[in-house]
């Protein structure tokens, strides 16, 4: 074994509990070496003291000449001799080469890599580095009581909490242990603790010291000068160690640990890669993986409504694992995307955070900083986010290196204002408190290491040291100064599971004893020397409830379940700064919203998102190979949005709703006795059907009338039948479409006209008929007679009717809703039109006929125009024949221009009806209307031409004229 400081290898056990029973909570100091040999609530007696004398050296202090010769032989690396203060990085260097050689391990080497670092250590100053804790087991512990070092110094600071704190506890755990007579009773538990230095590298040639005592060293030819052989005192066993910290230094020590089967329990790596055990069989620990704070992480993001955000992990196992399982999970869960994935190089160069700060400002929308990263790096992420002025921008979700601690945030609470940080499950453990905080200079010398944390703790010093010109000198420690009185203290988060590893390895050792030993005092040869595989399975089947009250167990695996206490770091007026606990993780996620706070206070959850959320009726375009941006589209026309990222057409009777996220019925509409489109085509037809009907009255009442039977009165009543017909069509065409209406339009539609246009075709026929015959003969035309001109008209009209009833036969009338026809440019504005099944087409054939007929007719009348102005009825016809096609050439291009029309119901119906009034008005106006003003208002004309003539000349002349010849 390398050579100890006096310091090291003398300092006193502290297993001395006289009168101290299993309640007690804070052990006395260590008694005296010379007053521990014996007393009354001790497991055993101390063990006498060995004789200190480096291993394989002889009396003289020189190797024996065999030793000396197989190293002048063998190749040796290029040391350099250390200089003062530590280990220099040349040892360190040359002790991985030498490890990189163990692999595999034979037992020559590993003995000449213990004697070169054994004599390496004897040629170090005496400065303790170990804590040496005697018992009939010893367990090894690894802590990082001090901080990485500057370039080529392993050690820097002391770490007050993670470093400590954490090896207190391990110290307080086996006085726990050995104190309760229920648990390895007559069995007393010691320690080798070590310090790590925060360093993987200097870890694992300290993690040597337990593994020296497995090595089989062939001694046989070697021999000193003297011819004895050498003075090799058997070296400690380490049956189990309890650490490390950090996951890259248990990776480090764990693959030392398993070649000689060493179980190991850690309190504080989480590393998933720990978790294949198949590389790492003896590691367990006690703590969940990050596997577990990478899912509760993903939580967290995904119940603050987040989905895009960057990674930093420092470099190494644990944040290089942590990071890759968050976004494995992330992965997986889908609707979260990484921004930047950063690494923080292991020896970051001068402006190294500053550029990291940068490169995150690259995609300023990735507010959400998911940190698994050391404190010391934490720490220096926000000093320079503060620098960059860039307070209150990141949103920090921090794993359980930064839990609850207070050291990476000081200074830059308004920073670090609204982080979210994870932490294993823990209670603080009271006992623990009254412990830590009653430890003095004068009761704690077995922590070779505490007179260092004092002086840091009180900003005091135990020796006055020179102060250099200018400087305020340093003030000298009293000794009593007190924890948590003179000093601010809280327990550090990892205490918890420092004292359930302890106690899961004495569990395992508990039960290993009772199954291999039982009823034996002390170690039996089953256990003497200890099978590590063997205790590995014992310890991986303990199940009881830890420090805190919470269940302790191990999966295969080796580790425990995941349960997180989840906080928030807040910053107000009222309190100080602190941490808040704002929910827990138990495989799954509870989180109070309510009980955040973020920066300035707000409430308000802020955002992290690559691309705001779409409005209602926006479909989500997605940017290609980046899942969670996108760019927001409307779903324009009558597409609705079916999901986030599809608008699909709304079925052709359906519109988009008001925030097109669904559809709706279109509204039915039809043109209605009170829309203004309907009032004037029906006003003109009520006052045409009354002007009709008046007239139609006058020629009944005065039938036998010269006016009248010169008119022709069997084609007047046919001609006003018609005209009746047209004016009733207009209330066909507002009545509300069915089938009995439809049926109506289908008949009355071109028959009014037909038989209107049948009769003055008929009359200008006639007429033409008669002054064509008598330029060539004094014998009338055939078929003049008032019955012959009526049977024409009729038969004419009766073709109409026969085309309507034969339509109405083949296809029966009925009502459809047109939605094409209510169409429009603004989906809100569309409206189905409720219609006869009548096309555009089919309703210009029903007026075909009629309007042919009105053709034919006004052709008559142009032939007739040169008839004698005696017979008084040819203009009139002619006029109103000219007059209405005018009417019906105006009609065409109206009705079918609003084809397209958003109006297209009420205008192409107004247009009808209008059309069709006119068409009604005009041969009712020029026609009729003279021939009632003279039956009416001027009977004197009323009289046959003869009777008139006589009349005129048997008045008297008037005065003063003489009577006509």
């Amino acid at each position: 074994m390398a050579a100890r400081s006096s310091q090291d290898w003398e300092q006193p056990a502290g297993r001395g509990r006289a009168g101290q029973g299993r309640s007690a909570a804070v052990p006395g100091p260590p008694a005296p070496p010379a007053a521990a040999s014996s007393g009354p609530g001790l497991k055993r007696g101390r063990r006498r003291k060995r004789r200190q004398v480096p291993p394989g050296l002889c009396s003289d202090g020189l190797f024996p000449p065999a030793v000396l010769r197989q190293r002048q032989q063998a190749p040796q690396p290029h040391i350099q001799t250390p200089a003062l203060g530590g280990p220099s990085a040349a040892r360190s260097q040359a002790l991985n080469s030498a490890m990189i050689l163990l692999l595999p391990p034979t037992p020559f080497l590993l003995f000449l890599l213990l004697l070169l670092w054994g004599y390496m250590e004897a040629q170090q100053p005496t400065q303790p580095h170990s804590i040496k804790i005697e018992g009939d087991i010893t367990l090894g512990g690894l802590f990082p009581v001090h901080s990485r070092g500057p370039a080529g110094v392993p050690c820097g600071a002391v770490k007050k909490e993670k470093g400590i704190h954490r090896m207190e506890a391990m110290l307080y755990a086996l006085d726990q242990v050995n104190s309760d007579p229920q648990l390895l009773p007559n069995l007393t538990l010691g320690a080798r603790i070590l310090d790590t230095c925060s360093r993987d590298t200097y870890a694992l040639e300290q993690s040597l010291t337990f593994v020296q005592a497995l090595i089989q060293k062939d001694t046989t030819e070697v021999r000193c000068s003297d011819g004895h052989p050498p003075i090799l005192p058997r070296p400690e066993r380490v049956v189990g160690v309890i650490g490390a910290s950090a996951s890259s230094v248990s990776i480090m020590v764990a693959n030392v640990l398993r070649l000689f089967a060493i179980p190991q329990i850690s309190y504080a790596s989480t590393a998933p890669e720990l978790s294949d055990n198949t590389r790492y069989e003896y590691f367990s620990r006690v703590v969940p993986p990050d596997s577990y704070q990478a899912q509760a992480m993903v939580d967290i993001v995904q119940a603050l409504g987040w989905n895009y955000v960057s990674t930093l992990a420092s470099e190494g196992n644990y944040g290089e694992s942590g990071v890759e399982a968050f976004g494995q999970i992330s992965r997986e869960a889908g609707g979260l995307c990484i921004a930047q994935s950063i690494k923080i190089p292991r020896e970051p160069k001068p402006g190294e955070f500053d550029k990291l700060i940068k490169r995150l400002m690259e995609t300023p929308n990735a507010r959400g900083i998911i940190l698994f990263a050391n404190e010391d790096d934490i720490k220096r992420v926000l000093e320079a986010a503060a620098r960059a002025n860039l307070t209150g921008h990141f949103l920090w979700v921090g794993s359980d290196s930064w839990g609850a601690k207070t050291a990476p945030v000081l200074g830059h609470e308004d920073v670090a204002e609204g982080a979210v940080t994870i932490l294993p499950k823990r209670t603080p453990i009271e006992g623990f408190d009254q412990y830590f905080t009653s430890r003095s200079l004068e009761n704690n010398r077995r922590n070779i290491w505490f007179a260092e944390f004092w002086e840091d703790d009180f900003s005091c010093k135990l020796t006055r040291p020179g102060s250099a010109p200018g400087s305020e000198p340093a003030r000298k420690c009293t000794g009593a100064e007190r924890i948590g009185q003179d000093s601010p203290y809280e327990q550090e988060g990892k205490v918890q599971f420092v004292i359930d590893a302890v106690y899961a390895m004495a569990h395992g050792l508990h039960t290993m004893h009772q199954a291999l030993c039982p009823g034996a005092p002390g170690l039996c040869p089953l256990m003497d020397p200890l099978d590590g595989h063997d205790l590995l399975q014992f310890i991986r089947a303990v199940s009881f409830n830890g420090s805190a009250g919470t269940p302790v167990t191990f999966n295969e695996n080796g580790d425990a379940p995941g349960r997180y206490d989840i906080f928030q770091y807040q910053v107000t007026n009222a309190s100080t700064p602190g941490y808040r606990a704002i929910g827990t993780w138990t495989e799954t996620l509870r989180l109070n919203l309510e009980d955040m706070q973020w920066s300035g206070g707000s409430r308000a959850i802020p955002p992290s998102l690559c691309s705001l959320p779409c409005g209602p009726g926006e479909r989500k375009a997605l940017v290609k190979g980046v899942p969670c941006c996108w760019h927001c589209e409307l779903c324009d026309g009558y597409r609705y949005q079916a999901d986030e990222s599809t608008c699909l057409p709304c079925p052709y009777d359906q519109r988009p709703s008001h925030n097109r996220t669904s559809c709706e019925p279109t509204p039915v509409v039809t043109l209605g006795w009170g829309s203004p489109w309907a009032a004037v085509p029906v006003a003109l037809a009520v006052v045409g059907m009354g002007a009709t009907l008046f007239v139609l009255v006058t020629f009944v009442r005065h039938n036998d009338t010269p006016v009248v039977r010169a008119s022709g009165r069997e084609l007047s009543y046919l001609l006003l039948a018609g005209i009746l017909l047209v004016y009733l069509a207009t209330f066909l065409l507002v009545a509300e479409p069915q089938a009995s209406v439809c049926a109506g339009r289908r008949l009355l539609l071109g028959q009014g006209l037909a038989v209107t246009y049948a009769a003055l075709l008929t009359k200008t026929n006639r007429i033409y008929r008669i002054f064509e015959r008598g330029k060539k003969s004094v014998t009338p035309p055939r078929f003049i007679s008032p019955r012959s001109q009526l049977v024409i008209a009729g038969g004419l009209s009766l073709v109409q009717a026969a085309g309507a009833l034969a339509w109405v036969a083949a296809s029966p009338p009925h009502a459809v809703v047109d939605f094409a026809r209510g169409r429009h440019g603004d989906p809100r504005e569309a409206r189905a039109v409720l219609r006869c099944d009548m096309s555009d087409l089919s309703i210009l054939g029903c007026l075909a006929y009629g309007l042919g007929l009105m053709a034919t007719g006004t052709i008559y009348a142009v032939k007739a125009r040169g008839v004698p102005e005696a017979f008084n009825e040819a203009k009139p016809v002619g006029f109103a024949m000219y007059t209405t096609c005018v009417v019906w050439l105006a009609f065409v291009p109206i009705f079918f221009g609003t084809a397209q029309a958003e109006e297209k119901l009420y205008v192409q119906t107004a247009t009808l009806t209008v059309s069709l009034s006119l068409s009604a008005s005009v041969p009712l106006g020029l026609l009729f209307l003279p021939k009632v003003h003279v039956v009416l208002l001027r009977p004197e004309l009323n009289v046959a031409k003869r009777k008139r003539s006589l009349k005129t000349a048997t008045s008297p002349a008037p005065e003063g004229q003489a009577p006509p010849p």
